[in-house]
């Protein structure tokens, strides 16, 4: 793993950084974003015992092609894990968001997990129901399903299905910070996790939640990647300011106009399915007149060999670069959940 050439042993994260070495398993959802790749750098520089990381990535899509998430980002993540040594396991719900969003009189899906034992797969017999519609802009994880079906509870599932984690301590990091949204701004940086269970009586285990750049700015997030010269992903270079779905709800209109010029086919599905569904994405208006509203990010029309890569799915050598610069999305507009 290469060493940050301005790295400080055992630095400070912020006002609480837990006591790392008493963890058996330090566990740092990634989704290729820099916010989750801060926690990472963080947890290096606070000394984390590096026999005690690995790295989780949800595959929005399952394991099919593309329709929500990019293309590149999961060799992006398969990258970073090998930049820093680090094992990988990636989980996800069969047949990922579209299956979901097709769901009618069915079941929601299984997950599968990764392990060090082999690839998990549990649940699926749920009671059936119907969506039919996409996920709809809002804070509430019950209307925006995405992120609870396709990331939250995928998470947990995998948490509680693995006999390792029973009579151990284990920390789960991920990169929310409090000034993307108000929502955001009320969750606690450490709190006990979802599913632990310290105090049960017949499985116990021990999961703490920590969000260590909870407290920074967006500037402290880059200086992170900065110093460790780690290149952003590629939709950051042509100015997308997130690294959420390529077709992330919260999308506004320049987004969505980049997408329409980037992948005509995608975008087109997504419209066909606003059409079907009688039900739009945004609340007020079609994706097609909100793409009418913007016009595609100037980075992409410079760059569009870069913006194609986007859309590839070939392995990424590095994550590292010598000549770091600030991409085309930084400090842009976020778009989040309010």
């Amino acid at each position: 793993m290469p060493v940050c050439p301005h790295r400080r042993s055992r630095q400070p994260v912020g006002n609480m950084t837990p006591d790392l070495a008493s963890y058996d398993s330090i566990i740092v959802a990634v989704s290729g974003g820099k916010d989750g790749l801060a926690c990472l750098l963080a947890l290096l520089e606070a000394g984390a015992p590096k026999g005690c990381l690995e790295l989780w990535h949800h595959e929005v899509d399952g394991q099919g092609p593309s329709f929500m998430d990019w293309p590149s980002t999961s060799p992006y993540v398969s990258a970073l894990a090998r930049g820093f040594g680090l094992p990988l396991y990636r989980s996800w719900r069969e047949g990922g968001f579209e299956r979901e969003m097709l769901r009618n009189a069915a079941a929601t899906a299984p997950v599968v997990f990764e392990s060090p034992d082999g690839l998990i797969r549990t649940g699926g017999e749920g009671p059936n129901g119907t969506r039919l519609r996409f996920p709809q802009v809002s804070a509430s994880l019950t209307t925006r399903w995405c992120s609870a079906v396709t990331k939250i509870d995928v998470a947990d599932r995998a948490l509680r299905g693995q006999e390792r984690f029973l009579n151990r301590r284990t920390l789960f990091v991920t990169g929310e910070r409090a000034e993307e949204s108000p929502n955001r701004a009320r969750y606690a940086a450490f709190e006990p996790h979802r599913t632990d269970k310290r105090h049960g009586t017949r499985r116990r285990r021990h999961v703490d939640h920590w969000r260590p750049v909870y407290q920074w700015s967006e500037a402290q997030v880059w200086d992170s990647l900065k110093r460790w010269n780690v290149m952003p992903a590629l939709p950051y270079r042509i100015g997308f300011s997130r690294l959420s779905c390529a077709t992330y709800i919260f999308g506004d209109a320049r987004q969505f106009a980049t997408i329409r010029w980037l992948d005509p086919a995608r975008f087109e599905r997504l419209v066909q399915y606003e059409q079907q569904f009688g039900c739009t994405i945004k609340r007020t208006l079609s994706l097609e007149q909100l793409a009418e509203q913007g016009r595609p990010y100037d980075a992409a029309l410079a760059a569009p060999d870069l913006a194609r890569a986007c859309l590839s799915s070939r392995p990424i050598p590095t994550v590292f670069t010598p000549a770091w610069e600030f991409p085309a999305g930084a400090f842009g507009q976020g778009a989040g959940p309010t």
